[in-house]
Parts: C-alpha cells; structure tokens; sequence
C-alpha cells in the first residue's frame, strides 16, 4: 500500500512543507519529513519565520551575538533567515538534483513592507539571492501591481521567483505575463533558461473565508449551498488559465529554448473552517505539474486519511464558473473580494515582520544587558 502523500506525488503534486525552523533543521523533523512524507520543498513567509524566531530560544545563540557585535535589529534578522534558508536549501539539495531544480526548493520573502515598492523590492530581492547563495533559492515577490515589474526585474537577472499573495485569475494572467517578459529578457541577458525556477502561489482558504462570511450573513438556502465551494471554484479556474497561457505561441518559443513553465501552487490551504473535510485544499486540487504548500498539520491529515482519486481540477471549469456565477447573483463582488484579501494578506505580513522587529529589537536589548 503507497501512502497518500506519495499517491499525490504520483498524481503530479509536488508537496511542499510551509513551515520552516531553526528546530527542524537542527532536530531533524524535517529531513525526517522528507523522507516519509514526500516533502519535496519548503516556503516562508513573515508570520512564519515572527513564529519560529519568538518561539524557545533556538535563536538566543545567534542574537546574543548579533548583539555583541553591535547588528541592528534588520540585520539581525536578514542574518537569521537567510541562515535557515540556506541551510533548508542545502538539506533539498539531494531533491533539487534529483528533479533539475524543479523540486527542492526553499523560498524567502522581500521584506514585506516593500510590496508597494518597485526599486525596493529588485534591490532586495537581490540581496536575498546573493546572501543566501544556493540555486535553489526561491525570492518570494508579492503580486501587488508593483511586485509585477519586480518579479519581471528579478527574473531578467536570472534569480528564481516564488510570486506570492495572488487572489484573482486577472492578477494571476499579469502574473504570468510579467514571468514571461522576464525569461525574454533573461534570455536576451545570457541566461540559462532551464536554471530559472518560478511558481506562482495562489491561495485558496481564505477566499472560502471571506464568502463564507457574506454567505452566512445573507443566511438563504441558496447562499447555504455556495459555503465552501469559492475557494476551489478560483483555484480550478486558476489552472485552466495556467494551460492557456502555457499553450500559446509566445510560450512555445521560450520552452524552445529551455523554458520550464511557472508552476501553480496552492497556498493557504489548511482549512479555516473545522465543518470542511481537513484534506479539502489538497484532495481537491489535484492536477499534473502544481505544488501543494501545506501547514504541518494539514500534510499530517493528508498522510493519516487523505484520499486521492486523481486529477480533480481538469474538466471542472464550466462548473466552477457556475459557481462564480452564482455568488455575483447573490451580490457577492469577486473583484470586492479579492481586492479586500490581498489588502488584508499584506497587512497581516506586515504586522507581522513589525512584531518581529520590535521582538528582535527586545532581545537585541536583553542580550546586551547581559553581556
């Protein structure tokens, strides 16, 4: 009997781990996941790395002696995750090999107060590349309107992209557009194409959650029936998006001369709601060539009981339309509410890397009283 996990790495479902910590690494629970439960990759995010950081005193080490040399709160942290970054990479990199690079991959984000911040966001992103120093590095960029020139930017340079924070199938098309400008420039910059690695994150949980909360305050049988089907509905039609825009002309050419294409992945995909199965964002979006990032806990439920019966997202399109459809009807604004969750997805990871930097900052201050 193959486990769940490995059903859905059969089925083309690159399973990825959205968790990352100085713990892991050092304990082991994460090769250990490797080996069991087919993780083939990790991503980052702000409120990731405030939790790892706050959480026991696996850092204590290293801030007392950021400290002792006199490092700022930012450099603190740049020092930090840059850290287990590289050494995440540097435990894929058996993975990474074994798949050229598609698999095994680590991602690190932009500072996320930078969103908004075209010039920022290349700098950092390079900066991030250069200090972490492994090829299968992945620089998270969030898909603000500013991040598209960005992500294009930082592709052109040759540096894998993990586009970040995409809410709605219009974002998700200028998302693809702005990957494929930036391989035309890499390649007209020298470039490997087949060394250049990008996925595009689009998150599914939380679109159910903010529907699912207009649906209740309606309160109808008919808006009853549409609970927890949104989040889905987008992501199926996210991927009839991916197979059109990768089956184009201007595609052909780019694969032609070594191009992989940019890979859906599904993130946020622990369900909000504890009435929905715990396997629904992963069971339910099974198709060939996407990643799956999933909480611990959600990979646990997908190994223990997940089921998966194969491709469920190609040939669900007209139904997922329907259902679009059907929440319009109601008076529930898509573009209301995607607009709303990539403002709020923002917001949360930065207050989140600000509560970070003030934590820091206080062990940074404790660390010198010390010594």
């Amino acid at each position: 009997m193959t486990t769940p996990t490995q059903q859905l790495s059969d089925a083309g479902v690159s399973i990825w781990l959205d968790d990352l910590s100085r713990g892991r690494l050092e304990t082991g629970t994460l090769a250990k996941l490797i080996e069991e439960k087919n993780v083939v990759g990790v991503t980052t995010n702000p409120s990731i790395f405030h939790a790892a950081i706050t959480s026991g005193t696996d850092y204590d080490a290293t801030i007392a002696k950021q400290a002792a040399a006199g490092a700022s709160v930012e450099d603190t942290i740049f020092e930090i995750t840059t850290t287990d970054v590289a050494d995440a990479c540097d435990l894929f990199a058996p993975v990474a090999a074994a798949t050229n690079g598609v698999d095994g991959r680590v991602s690190i984000e932009v500072d996320p107060r930078l969103a908004w911040d075209t010039a920022g966001t290349i700098a950092e992103a390079k900066h991030l590349y250069k200090r972490v120093n492994k090829d299968n590095v992945l620089i998270k960029i969030p898909a603000t309107l500013e991040g598209l020139e960005a992500i294009t930017a930082t592709l052109a340079e040759g540096i894998s992209v993990n586009v970040t924070l995409i809410f709605s199938l219009e974002r998700y098309r200028a998302v693809i557009n702005a990957f494929q400008s930036g391989l035309e420039q890499a390649k007209e910059n020298g470039h490997d194409l087949s060394k250049i690695h990008s996925v595009a994150s689009f998150f599914v949980s939380r679109v159910d959650s903010e529907i699912d909360k207009r649906l209740d305050a309606l309160g109808t049988d008919e808006a009853k029936a549409l609970k927890g089907k949104a989040g889905l509905a987008n992501a199926r039609l996210a991927y009839q998006v991916y197979e059109e825009l990768f089956s184009t002309e201007r595609w052909a050419l780019l694969a032609e001369a070594g191009a992989l294409p940019q890979r859906p992945l599904w993130a946020s995909t622990g369900v909000k709601d504890p009435a929905y199965p715990d396997t629904l964002y992963v069971t339910e979006l099974v198709a060939p060539g996407v990643v799956n990032t999933m909480p611990e806990k959600t990979l646990d439920a997908t190994f223990d009981h997940g089921v998966i019966t194969g491709d469920t997202v190609t040939g669900t399109y007209t139904e997922a339309n329907n259902t679009l459809d059907a929440l319009e009807k109601l008076g529930i604004s898509y573009n209301d509410v995607v607009a709303i969750l990539e403002s709020e997805g923002l917001d949360k990871f930065v207050a989140s890397w600000k509560e970070l930097l003030g934590d820091v900052e206080g062990a940074l201050a404790s660390a010198r009283k010390a010594s």
